[in-house]
């Protein structure tokens, strides 16, 4: 039985075929485990490439665990992590990030989704007064879970306050391929060359099976990290088919093809929909997903036809998202179901 495509996350579609031609590629024989092999030697490389040499990659099974990891590498229980309230890590991770770095979370209220200087300068408070928690890592993501993208300038800007009071920046780049090619600019220029100091590096979202990665642009964060991942669970005993999923994902530019996509096609769905009348695009469309206002009446049996999640119920807000694999026809079929719903034709 095949699936219907729908818009509700780029986690529900397939892998790419290419991904899964090397996942069998290097099922052959026997080789050393835990990351020891050859494969994933030779990925370790192609991210440092990919990243501007001065790097050190972790791979690891989840992005819940890269960016516990990375939080967890860079502060210990008496810190406290600013991040905006709509993160992956405050609102989709079940606490996790807390219960396993021990840390406090501060969330940041923001209309699109994107942490800047003046909002995080409010919670950076009671330094070297023991009845607070410290702040030590500001965490960002790129793109945001609102769709939005951050500049070069203004993650420098966020980096450059965080280094001034003896911080860390962390990026969850969960989507980051798909910032990269709305940017058109290589990963380091808006990682490490930003002031970056730890990437939680996805994939899983852009056509691999499970495959993402920690890695650091800081090397004194790394010096116990080997063992953080055992500890949590993360370490992959046969590495080699993470390792075989990045291969394919940087061969022939695979994340980009699958990336740039995505984003066509959400940026196709907003071309179809903006003027609709009955409906309110609530965010900048600069990744792969569409946030819409729709009337209350018509969001189940378009969701019945076309799966999707609501964003914010209290005002009826959608998420619509598109993937590597999302075809021209899935949203003309989806446009024609949604103005039929609008203009009365279904009941």
């Amino acid at each position: 039985m095949i699936a219907k495509r729908g818009f509700a996350s780029d986690n529900n579609s397939g892998v790419s075929e290419e991904v899964i031609a090397k996942i069998i590629e290097v099922n052959k024989g026997h080789v050393v485990g835990y990351g020891g092999d050859d494969y994933t030697g030779k990925v370790i490389e192609l991210i440092r490439q990919k990243f501007g040499g001065e790097c050190w990659p972790y791979l690891v099974f989840t992005g819940t665990g890269a960016n516990v990891l990375s939080i967890s590498a860079a502060t210990n229980s008496i810190n406290s992590v600013v991040c905006a309230e709509t993160a992956h890590i405050q609102e989709d991770e079940c606490g996790a990030p807390e219960k396993f770095s021990g840390c406090k979370l501060l969330s940041v209220e923001t209309e699109d989704g994107k942490l800047n200087p003046e909002l995080i300068t409010k919670h950076l408070v009671g330094f070297d007064f023991e009845h607070h928690s410290q702040p030590k890592l500001i965490s960002i993501s790129q793109p945001t879970e609102m769709g939005t993208i951050y500049t070069v300038q203004e993650i420098k800007n966020i980096a450059n306050l965080a280094h001034k009071h003896n911080m860390f920046l962390h990026v969850d780049g969960a989507r980051l391929a798909n910032a990269a090619v709305e940017l058109n600019l290589p990963f380091e220029a808006f990682t490490k060359d930003a002031g970056v100091d730890i990437l939680s590096f996805g994939g899983t979202k852009n056509g691999l099976m499970s495959a993402e990665s920690v890695i650091f642009f800081r090397k004194e964060l790394t010096l116990s990290f080997k063992y953080i991942r055992k500890q949590a669970m993360q370490l992959a005993s046969k590495m080699r088919y993470m390792a075989a999923q990045f291969d394919a994902y940087f061969e022939n530019d695979l994340w980009k093809k699958n990336a740039s996509h995505a984003n066509k096609m959400a940026g196709l769905l907003y071309e179809k929909v903006k003027d609709i009348p009955q409906i309110k695009i609530t965010q900048k469309v600069e990744a792969n997903g569409v946030f819409v206002i729709l009337p209350k009446e018509i969001i189940e049996p378009l969701r019945n036809e076309y799966f999707f999640y609501d964003w914010n119920t209290a005002r009826n807000e959608v998420r619509w998202m598109c993937s590597f694999d999302t075809t021209e026809e899935d949203i003309e079929g989806f446009v024609k179901k949604l103005k039929d719903l609008l203009n009365g034709k279904i009941k």
